[in-house]
């Protein structure tokens, strides 16, 4: 089986904007389809995990796209796992046409968690490390890792919402996808119609489930390069608690 894993997928109608072309929250998904598609097919995917109360769980998404597919187009999602550590790993992919035209890429960190626990695992318990014969470390990821998203006390509240039963995943907890739709719904449709995403880059830092409040906060750092930090109120303490931070840069579209 080849290390690299090659996915077909078509963007249907309903997974399009206004503009014809797929939100950037269904392609993150079908990124995470892959990474499942090809974890399982090589013996470290989900369905063997949650047999033995262990988990994926994404810690970092970085995607960079030139262009997006457009609906009835079929594309393909190439992954593969750059490199991996004990308690995290490090997967990046590839979005291109059936003629080999590269729409853009993606690239991801993983941990893995104890299921009871929700505590990280060491990942090369599994199968005594099966998962070194899978790296591919020579395969060009020309797009910069998700850093660390810088803030200040200078954000403003922009937003707050409840989350609820669509929110949630098989973990339990808020579905990593719904966290970059979320923030892209922070923009209207009048912004989208002259800015295209450039790049988008979540990091994960805890934890949200049904019932929670989210309140998001938001600072321009940059031109068309916003930063926002999304937090929760904590039912005990009451204090907020800070559930990830992600960072969208816009480019402009020509009208001519």
């Amino acid at each position: 089986m080849d290390k690299i894993g090659k996915y077909e997928f078509m963007a249907e109608p309903f997974h399009c904007d206004f503009s014809g072309h797929m939100f950037l929250g269904h392609l993150g998904n079908q990124m995470l389809n892959a990474a499942d598609f090809h974890s399982t097919d090589r013996g470290f995917g989900m369905k063997y995990l949650m047999n033995i109360k262990r988990s994926w769980v994404l810690s970092r998404l970085a995607i960079e796209m030139m262009e997006m597919p457009s609906q009835y187009e079929r594309y393909i999602v190439e992954t593969w796992v750059e490199s991996a550590m004990k308690f995290f790993t490090q997967r990046n992919f590839c979005v291109l046409d059936n003629e080999g035209q590269v729409y853009g890429y993606g690239r991801s960190v993983w941990a893995m968690i104890d299921t009871e626990t929700r505590q990280p695992t060491d990942i090369y318990s599994i199968d005594n490390g099966a998962i070194d014969k899978w790296i591919v470390a020579d395969k060009p990821c020309p797009i910069e890792k998700g850093g660390r998203v810088k803030m200040t006390d200078k954000a403003q509240l922009v937003r707050t919402i409840e989350l609820y039963y669509n929110d949630i995943d098989i973990n339990g907890h808020v579905n990593s996808v719904k966290y970059i739709e979320h923030v892209l719904d922070l923009w209207n449709i009048a912004w989208y119609r002259t800015h295209r995403i450039k790049r988008f880059e979540i990091a994960y830092v805890a934890e949200a489930h049904q019932g929670d409040k989210l309140c998001f906060y938001m600072e321009q750092t940059a031109e068309n390069e916003y930063c926002v930090r999304l937090v929760k109120t904590d039912r005990q303490s009451q204090a907020e608690v800070e559930v990830c931070r992600s960072k969208v840069s816009f480019e402009a579209i020509s009208l001519t």
